[in-house]
């Protein structure tokens, strides 16, 4: 247990070595505090998904909260209310199969601006299944060796809202209309190697779901690095999995985690109601002599390497 945070009668408690915490002692229906929503914002930088047990809360009340951290987006495919538009209800069954999220993401990365966080709560579950997976992708990039590290920061990668293209149908007017979204939601170059604008960590920012190619590669050479950066999103010890409970809320780091909705459950229903909070535009590392110079120096006084200098394998760094 990290202790009770000062000030804010909330209690954060470790869930995994390199991602998740609970908190503890929070009401949502009642609302909280400045001192609450600054020791929230704490435990979210320091463990990038955070999770509130028994909350019985309101769409009302969820989008309250989430505005403690910011402006709510509205996402520009997924469905919502026409009286809250900034509300995604997920209600999925055997008549509603849910659609692509059982794949490794960071949502909405096509966008020039990535959403900050997403905030998810448990309405309806089945008896069994539908858990959420999350990836660490700070450790994910702290797991490369530093030749891939290397090799990848400065480089940029193409983003597209390629799953969404099957929701418009082959015809004249289905044809028009993805066109009008494709003006709309251009193709986005972001840093592959993210800059966490709160915490500084160097985060990995691809994802199978959004990411279609490496700026300025041929395809087979791009393909062979994506998919190997893809496949860090897997690394168990990067990973925190979610049960959900009646009540269960998630918050977390759309800048810095991916995650996974399985797709077991069905054919039982499983409805749960999303807000998403705007973002910041993507910026990546600048380097030149004095940047590596100062690398040079954190890597040799990196408590989390061996006396010849290499990182132990899922050893986490600590900025």
């Amino acid at each position: 247990m990290d202790g009770s945070v000062a000030d804010s009668g909330l209690q954060v408690v470790r869930l995994r070595p390199n991602i998740g915490a609970e908190i503890r002692g929070a009401d949502l229906a009642a609302g909280i505090t400045a001192a609450q929503a600054a020791a929230v914002r704490d435990a979210l930088n320091a463990h990038e998904v955070v999770i509130l047990r028994d909350q019985q809360i309101t769409a009302e009340q969820q989008m309250a909260f989430a505005r403690h951290f910011g402006e709510l987006s509205i996402h520009p495919f997924s469905p919502n209310l026409p009286d809250k538009p900034e509300l995604i209800v997920l209600d999925n069954s055997a008549d509603n199969p849910p659609f692509s999220t059982d794949v490794w993401h960071t949502d909405e990365s096509f966008r020039k601006a990535p959403p900050m966080a997403t905030i998810l709560c448990a309405k309806v579950l089945p008896p069994l299944g539908g858990d959420t997976l999350f990836a660490s992708m700070t450790s994910a990039f702290e797991g490369l060796s530093d030749r891939m590290q290397g090799l990848i920061s400065g480089l940029e990668a193409i983003h597209d809202f390629k799953p969404f293209r099957a929701l418009f149908p082959d015809t004249p007017e289905g044809r028009e209309a993805l066109l009008d979204l494709e003006n709309d939601w251009p193709k986005i170059a972001h840093p592959i190697v993210r800059i966490h604008p709160e915490t500084k960590r160097k985060v990995l920012f691809v994802n199978p779901q959004f990411t279609i190619a490496i700026k300025g590669m041929k395809e087979e050479e791009s393909r062979t690095i994506l998919d190997f950066l893809f496949r860090q999103a897997r690394v168990p010890e990067y990973q925190f999995r979610l049960e959900w409970a009646l009540g269960t809320v998630a918050f977390w780091d759309n800048r810095s985690v991916q995650h996974y909705a399985t797709h077991d459950y069905l054919p039982h229903r499983r409805t749960m109601e999303r807000v998403t909070l705007k973002g910041d535009p993507v910026f990546g590392p600048v380097f030149g002599p004095v940047d590596e110079a100062v690398r040079t120096a954190e890597r040799s006084a990196d408590p989390a390497r061996d006396d010849g200098g290499v990182v132990r394998q899922f050893a986490r760094r600590k900025s």
